[in-house]
């Protein structure tokens, strides 16, 4: 935002200075004032609106059309304009507009257009620049945080091995669940700090967490696991688990019996649609928390994925349902 403010002003001092000698200083300030507010309507114009909103959806003759429009009405306003300023301000004797003014600005907003997509690509690097930094920041603040988490891993784990084996031969289901957990752990140290992991790694990781999970709930949970996708598609680590984990931390009812969890994580066309559906207290217990980790997901999102993806969330009578929808190339 500062560079693109240097610009602008770098831009409205040249066009002062250059119209000075010809049109004194104050004739100069309002020409290149005006002018240079013209030169940013088209770009920001076709960056913002004109070309995301026709042109990256493939309506490419619609787009050429408004453009065309758009040049056209911009320039014949900016034609009467600046000969209205010009007549009521500094004219010694008012004057007429002419088609060839028309056509003349018409022509220079075509050329400052043609320029909107130099203008697109700076703004697209430094875009890309910011988004790198900020996830590359993210990325170290997780391996110290998870650096941190790391207190003596291996006798961690050796010691969940002894109370496995221990619990086995007195309480095989108390042993499967340190199973499960162990697995958890060993996700959380060996892979959520790489860059991609195996899906099918993701989708292991929410099963136990939805096993150690059930153990809490007075009654038994339906679960129900669609799992439709390549075995080798990798993902970002722990992408999936604040749905699953704000089902139990935000609109699971632990007194009831009739908890419902539908996951479903299929592939299509090239993307990963994620689904989960869960059943809703019909009467709140406490006041529903603000769900921070779907937020930071969002967020998190963003960095990966600019704005391809779709993340909504919707709540109908006693059903909660959360969607991510993201690109798997």
């Amino acid at each position: 935002m500062q560079l693109q403010w240097l610009v602008w002003v770098f831009i409205f001092l040249v066009l002062t200075f250059s119209l000075i000698p010809m049109d004194g200083f104050t004739q100069a300030l309002v020409y290149a004032l005006l002018n240079t507010s013209f030169y940013a309507a088209i770009i920001y114009a076709n960056i913002l609106f004109l070309y995301p909103r026709f042109y990256q959806r493939g309506r490419i003759g619609l787009y050429l059309l408004c453009v065309v429009v758009f040049l056209i009405a911009l320039g014949a306003f900016r034609a009467w304009l600046t000969l209205e300023i010009y007549n009521q301000f500094f004219a010694r004797h008012p004057e007429q507009m002419s088609q060839k003014a028309i056509i003349s600005v018409v022509v220079g907003g075509l050329m400052v257009f043609l320029l909107s997509f130099a203008f697109r690509l700076v703004l697209a690097y430094f875009t890309l620049k910011k988004q790198s930094e900020e996830l590359i920041a993210q990325n170290t603040l997780t391996e110290i945080n998870l650096l941190k988490a790391q207190v003596q891993p291996h006798f961690l784990f050796n010691t969940l091995n002894n109370i496995y084996y221990e619990a086995y031969l007195e309480a095989p289901r108390t042993a499967a669940l340190i199973e499960r957990l162990a697995e958890m752990m060993r996700y959380f140290i060996d892979d959520s700090s790489a860059e991609k992991v195996s899906l099918n790694a993701e989708i292991r990781f929410i099963e136990n967490y939805l096993e150690l999970e059930k153990i809490r709930m007075r009654y038994p949970v339906q679960v129900l696991l669609t799992k439709d996708f390549n075995a080798s598609l990798n993902i970002p680590p722990m992408l999936l688990m604040p749905f699953t984990e704000n089902i139990f931390k935000h609109s699971m009812d632990k007194r009831s019996s009739e908890n419902k969890i539908e996951i479903s994580i299929v592939q299509q066309e090239g993307r990963l649609l994620f689904t989960t559906t869960n059943t809703l207290p019909l009467k709140p217990i406490i006041p529903a928390p603000s769900g921070l980790g779907i937020e930071n997901l969002r967020k998190r999102l963003v960095l990966l994925y600019g704005t391809d993806f779709e993340l909504k969330t919707l709540r109908k009578d006693n059903l909660f349902t959360a969607t991510l929808n993201i690109p798997l190339a």
